[in-house]
Order: C-alpha cells, then structure tokens, then sequence
C-alpha cells in the first residue's frame, strides 16, 4: 500500500513538472534532465566527448575525488577540457527556471562544491588547451611530441651551454694556478683580461718574457719605463690594483661568470637559484654576508655615480669605493619595486664580456618581471592583499630551508649535477617562463 502511494506520489510530482508542448508534441519531462551523477535536473550541464551530460559541479566533485579525466558513467576519457553546453543550458534554465533557481541556492550554500569548482577550473587554465577567440584550439603543451620536443630543447640547451661555457671558459685554470707557476703566455692571458686596452701592452710583455715571478716585482715605476712604457695612468692604476689583488689571493682573482663558477662553485649555483625565485632576499644576502665581493660590484654596476672613466665594465669594478647617499636611493627604490631590472641592467654592462649569456639574463629578468606584475594583479584583483605578509612569510621561510638544504647536502652532490643545474637554469629557464607568460595571458583573455 505505501509503494503504491509513493508511486503515485512521483507520479503526480512528475506531471506538475512537466510543461505542455506544442499539439502534436510528446510533453517533456524533468526527468529527461536529470545529471546521472546526483540524479536531479542538470544545473551547469557539461557534456563530454563521450556523449554524457552532469552538472558541472558533479563533474567537478568527481574531477577533484579521483583525479581522473574520465567521463562518471562510461569511463571514457576525455580530450580538452569540458566547457558548458550553452544550448542545453539554455533550454533547461527556459523550461525550469524555477527549479534551476532552487538547485543554484542549494548549491551555492555549499563550500565542498564551491572548492571543487575553483580546482577544477584552476586545473583546466592551467593544463588544458584554451580556446581563442577563432573557435581554434591552440594546445598550451603536453601530449607526446611536447614532451619530446622539450626533452630535445633541453638536450640542445645544454649542450649549447657546454660549448658557451668552454669557449669562455679556456683560461679558467689561472684562478687555481699559483701566480708564481704563471708562464709568460698565461701572463699576457691574465693581462688581456684587463680590457681591449690591455692589447696594446701584450708585445711588450710577450718581448720581456714576464713570467710570474717577474711580474710580482713590478712596480708603478716599472711600468712609467721602458721597455713597457705605460703612458696612460688609468691604465697603468688598473694593472697596479689587478696586480695587489694577485699579490693577495696568490692566484687570479675571478673577473667573469665561468671564473666565479670555478672558484666558487656552490654559491654561483645558489645565487643563480636565488637571484630567480627570490631576488630581494638574494640581494639582502650579498649586502649581508658578500658585501666586498659581490653586493658592491653589484651597485656600482647598477646604480653608477659618474661617467666611468675607465673603458671597461671588469677594469671600472677593481677599486671601489662605499656607495653615496645617492647610489643608495636609487638601489631602493629598484631593490622594492623592479627587483629583476636590477639584474637585467648588470647583464647589460657585461654584454661585452658575456655576448650570449648576458642576453639569455635580461629575457629572464623581463620575463620574471612580468610573472610578478601578473602575481601583484591577482592579488589585487581577488581581494587577498590582508595575506600579503602571510605569503612574505611562508616565502621567506621556503627560501630559507632550502638555502639550508643545499648547504647541507652541496658536498655529496656530483659535479655534474651542479653543472647541469646551472646550466638549465642559465638558459633554458627563458623558454620555460616564455611559456608561463602565454599561460597567464591566455587565462585573462578567458
């Protein structure tokens, strides 16, 4: 008796759901729009490759339990990702607005759905083909040829890094090579070095054989006589203050990229890592803790006083002195708001000494400047600037246990990792933030 009832009950509710068609029509029914996931009138219906229709949330709360792009009822996978069946929306919304409009609420009162939603729609920006606004489908990656076409990239980043690398790299061993073991040969190596003005010189030396015991006892005077006749005094301060620095360190003190890397190999690794993820605190590391060595190099690069008299970007760097008031200002403004210009513009300076790589540096630094401008965006646009010193934190505490990390495990890492590392993040990290540039674009034309 009570099946009956029941029975009787859905019936009725089924008919009063119903609207009367055309004469000569079937009457339509709710129960043909029901979502095969909650079994309740489709709000949002979404169809899949596969034919099947659900609720975009039901579809969304599946996405989000079993990770699996696969339709609820067949398992098939699907292609892309799913977007709203417009049409279908459209008709069920006309014939039942009023239940639509009940479904809307109950759902809109629930945080579960509305956490799946955003993943899911944040997964498909993210990892799914965007559509543009021709109808054509533009794939943003995956797939198998992406895959091997970005394992090829890699491959032939490093190997280019490699053949860079060697060709600046020759004379490195002078950084290791006692000063006094130096040949004549390896002398007018170190003094080219210098500058294009230190050429003019290179005879003179080769014609006297400075070996490097010789050229430890060199003076200023020396230099004001035959047979070196040195008449320009810059030159000959630059050759004097180079020469101290020798006299001090006993060997050839770094005056390029691959020298740094080769004297120090770890912290060239760790600033390379740093100065990209996390440029502020990078630089408040070398004030800190590299302040003759790097941080000051670094400023007067950036930040210059005057016109340097000098005719090189390695000469102009050898004696320096604490920055003005000025420098500073200058330095701060940059420090907070344009990080990654500061980088870029110490690239510049070195483009006479590193042609290639100084480029790959300044497309980076553009590249990381825009990803943070869209970063700074999205927090304004989304409301959440009160979690600003919340991110700061959690960033700062990240960089910090990985800085801790590397220092810890740096001795048991083979050198060929490090090498690889450095080299994949000197130049092959502009194509990988190339991509993520063209991601966020195309999420905000969406």
């Amino acid at each position: 008796m009570e099946e009956d009832e029941t029975l009787q009950g859905e019936t009725e509710r089924a008919e009063i759901e119903t609207h009367a068609a055309p004469e000569g029509s079937r009457r339509i029914s709710v129960s043909e729009f029901l979502c095969h996931c909650c079994y309740d009138i489709m709000v949002n219906p979404t169809t899949l490759n596969c034919g099947h229709s659900f609720c975009r949330h039901c579809l969304a709360l599946w996405w989000v339990s079993s990770k699996k792009n696969e339709c609820p009822e067949c398992r098939e996978k699907w292609e892309g990702f799913p977007k709203v069946n417009i049409l279908f929306r459209d008709v069920i919304e006309k014939l039942f607005s009023d239940a639509i409009e009940q479904r809307k609420e109950d759902i809109l009162q629930n945080s579960d759905v509305a956490r799946s939603l955003a993943t899911f729609q944040k997964y498909g920006n993210d990892h799914m083909p965007a559509v543009r606004n021709t109808g054509r489908i533009n794939p943003q990656g995956g797939g198998f040829f992406s895959g091997v076409l970005t394992a090829l990239t890699c491959v032939a980043v490093v190997l280019l890094g490699y053949h860079w690398s060697s060709r600046e790299f020759e004379e490195d061993h002078l950084v290791h090579k006692p000063v006094a073991k130096w040949t004549a040969k390896e002398v007018t190596i170190w003094l080219e070095q210098l500058g294009p003005w230190a050429s003019h010189y290179k005879e003179r030396f080769l014609l006297e054989k400075v070996n490097g015991r010789l050229l430890l006892t060199l003076t200023e005077e020396d230099f004001t006589k035959e047979p070196y006749s040195i008449e320009n005094s810059n030159h000959r301060k630059a050759i004097m203050a180079e020469l101290e620095r020798v006299k001090a360190l006993g060997v050839k003190p770094p005056q390029n990229l691959w020298e740094y890397k080769a004297v120090n190999q770890g912290k060239s690794l760790f600033l390379l890592y740093a100065l990209k993820s996390s440029p502020r605190l990078s630089m408040l590391y070398l004030y800190l803790f590299d302040y003759t060595e790097a941080f000051l190099p670094f400023i007067h690069t950036i930040c210059p006083t005057q016109e340097d008299v000098y005719e090189d970007t390695v000469t102009k760097l050898i004696d320096l002195q604490d920055p003005s008031w000025k420098q500073w200002r200058e330095f701060i403004v940059k420090y907070l708001f344009l990080p990654y210009q500061l980088i870029a513009e110490f690239a510049w300076d070195w483009l006479d000494v590193h042609y290639w790589t100084s480029r790959f540096i300044i497309v980076n630094a553009m590249l990381l400047s825009v990803l943070e401008l869209f970063s700074f965006w999205r927090l304004w646009s989304r409301r959440e600037l009160k979690t600003v010193p919340h991110r700061m934190w959690r960033h700062f505490w990240k960089a910090l246990t990985q800085g801790l990390f590397v220092a810890i495990f740096w001795p048991f890492i083979p050198q060929f990792v490090c090498n690889c590392l450095f080299y994949w993040a000197l130049y092959f990290n502009p194509i990988t933030n190339i991509d993520q540039v063209v991601k966020e674009v195309r999420r905000r034309e969406t």
